[in-house]
């Protein structure tokens, strides 16, 4: 499998998500799908979740998608592209079709961490040879910004809004890649637009590797996180450099972390650049800024004795 990427080879590639959809500018998901389609060799076949990129790339009686590609509902897009890799291979097994195909399914946190998590889970267990491309912008932006289990600890959003009782969302953030490598598949990943070379890496390995794969890609919302529409990238840059959002791989089983910043930057560096945080730093809510850096702090040493661990056996 080679996973060399060369920049002059990629931009001669067809783009196969085009332009003209209705994303909003600044949206981190269409540049995580036009990455990740490009890293590919081999024909694609996608299904998507109910959500942003959804509703915002397939306007009747329009398209922005150059592969076939499945809607049905929020809930199911892991079991619907599970179907379409078991006739596949049922078909290829009776000798009515010889193509080489790879299935990809894209969600957002809400349709991955919360509403399609079971059926996520059982495509996982059952080995389906598909990949799992969840786009993740910490809430349900696409149905009004509601809290999902991927809002990070004191975020504020519609339904754990900042106010006078509560700052925010009160519990943290569900740690969906582990939880995915957890089921034992051959690959899990932790990825950000902001580094195309690593996220492409990932997924032309979670393409081309045998049985189920899971991208977790950071996903910045402007609206959701009150950010300019122009900041999308550094943004996850410094949600990198602060250890908020690592990027890893488990290939079989084994943790390797792919970037390890020289000087860690706190986390109120990333914090403060959204509207979503701005209640954070009004005075009386130190002891909750800390607790955000203990726990990032305690996630990234866990993390590195991990990938010791693994590298020792």
């Amino acid at each position: 499998m080679s996973t060399s990427l060369k920049l002059k080879e990629l931009s001669r590639k067809e783009e196969l998500l085009t332009g003209g959809h209705r994303m909003c500018a600044g949206c981190g998901a269409p540049i995580i799908v036009r990455q990740i389609l490009l890293a590919s060799d081999r024909p694609l076949i996608a299904s998507n979740a109910t959500g942003c990129l959804e509703v915002s790339t397939t306007i009747f009686p329009y398209t922005s998608w150059k592969i076939p590609w499945i809607h049905s509902a929020f809930e199911n897009a892991a079991a619907t592209i599970s179907g379409v890799e078991s006739m596949y291979r049922s078909l290829k097994k009776q000798g009515k079709l010889d193509k080489d195909l790879k299935f990809i399914a894209f969600g957002g946190d809400g349709g991955t961490y919360d509403i399609g998590l079971q059926s996520l889970s059982g495509a996982m267990e059952r080995g389906h040879d598909i990949v799992y491309v969840c786009y993740d912008n910490g809430a349900y932006m696409n149905t009004g910004i509601q809290r999902s289990s991927a809002t990070p600890k004191g975020a504020d959003t519609t339904t754990s809004p900042a106010g006078t009782v509560k700052q925010g969302k009160q519990q943290p953030r569900k740690n969906m890649t582990k939880i995915m490598a957890a089921h034992n598949i051959p690959y899990a990943a932790q990825a950000s637009p902001s580094n195309w070379r690593d996220l492409m890496t990932k997924a032309r390995k979670a393409i081309e590797v045998d049985g189920p794969a899971f991208l977790n890609v950071i996903s910045p919302c402007n609206r959701g996180w009150r950010t300019p529409t122009n900041v999308t990238i550094e943004l996850c840059k410094t949600a990198i450099e602060t250890c908020f959002w690592p990027l890893y791989e488990y290939e079989d089983g084994k943790l390797t972390v792919n970037y390890k910043p020289k000087e860690i930057k706190p986390v109120t560096e990333f914090l403060k650049t959204q509207g979503r945080f701005k209640h954070l730093f009004n005075p009386g809510n130190e002891g909750l800024l800390k607790q955000i850096q203990d726990d990032i702090d305690r996630d990234w040493e866990l993390l590195l004795k991990q990938e010791a661990c693994d590298k020792s056996n």
